[in-house]
């Protein structure tokens, strides 16, 4: 497939878990040994852009195979054109940019209900930064968001008071029906988005930064001996919720690989990331975020 209807110089891909993700960071942190991958400053769970990257490639592989030749008895295998003008080889790099899938919408455990999706207005004013960064004009109007919530109270359009996980937050504004609409596609199932007018919370920042990094989940996993099925491995790992949203923004460095490009967004619905495939983690649906503001899920 040569040529897309997607045009692109820079895009937002919106990026919603499927299964529990565990995008690791490769050292312990306290009793948990393989902790999620966080921003440094922050501590915001991410999904850094060279696995993003390495996803899309491997899909790309699938839709371009490599191109194999034989000569003399021997088998030589290499990238497909448009892999290798797309993602680089090891002389040259590759068109396409891709940064950190960066966090939006937490799920937090609630005792008044389903659970909450949780932002915080320092999320939303980097969103909008980045839509301003990629053009997303009718979503910089959109995130308006004036509101600054105290420590243990919250914006949310139902209840006077809600609990998550064992801490109790005071309702003490409601959110603009333009913010919440203009959220909901970033989620890329319209039937979820729906859900987004009774579970958005917005946090005060540092509040959400707690539920950010201690209010994961944390699983005890083990390694058995097969004959005496005495544990000879137990660790502990974290993981990150069904609907967490993120978003990535992607930028080609030459416009002559916009047509692939194109192609290759138009034939992604899910991408696996991060550790435990095996075991059914790791699992994204992968959408572009349309520029009209008539985009849906």
């Amino acid at each position: 497939m040569e040529g897309g209807s997607i045009e692109m110089k820079n895009l937002m891909i919106r990026v919603v878990a499927e299964t529990s993700i565990h995008p690791g960071s490769g050292r312990s942190s306290g009793f948990v040994d393989l902790p999620v991958a966080r921003e440094s400053i922050t501590q915001y769970p991410v999904i850094v852009g060279s696995s993003l990257k390495g996803a899309l490639r491997d899909r790309a592989r699938e839709i371009w195979p490599d191109i194999i030749t034989e000569s003399n008895g021997k088998t030589d295998s290499k990238l497909d054109p448009k892999v290798a003008k797309l993602f680089g080889v090891q002389e040259d790099a590759g068109d396409l940019v891709v940064s950190d899938a960066k966090l939006l919408l937490l799920p937090v455990r609630s005792l008044t209900g389903n659970y909450k999706w949780a932002t915080c207005p320092y999320l939303l004013e980097r969103i909008k930064r980045d839509a301003q960064r990629t053009q997303y004009e009718w979503m910089v109007e959109g995130l308006q968001f004036s509101g600054k919530p105290e420590k243990s109270t919250a914006w949310s359009n139902k209840g006077d008071n809600v609990f998550l996980e064992e801490r109790e937050f005071r309702v003490s504004g409601k959110i603009e029906d333009t913010l919440i609409d203009t959220l909901k596609k970033l989620i890329v199932h319209r039937v979820a988005s729906e859900r987004l007018n009774d579970q958005l919370i917005i946090l005060n920042d540092d509040d959400f930064q707690w539920f950010a990094s201690y209010g994961l989940q944390i699983s005890a996993r083990n390694v058995l001996d097969i004959k005496t099925k005495k544990s000879t491995n137990l660790w502990y790992e974290e993981t990150l919720p069904v609907d967490s949203v993120f978003y990535s923004l992607l930028f080609l460095r030459k416009d002559e690989s916009r047509s692939y490009a194109g192609s290759l967004l138009e034939n992604i619905n899910y991408l696996q990331v991060g550790g435990n495939e095996t075991v059914g983690q790791g699992w994204f649906a992968v959408k572009t975020l349309d520029r009209s503001e008539s985009c849906e899920g």
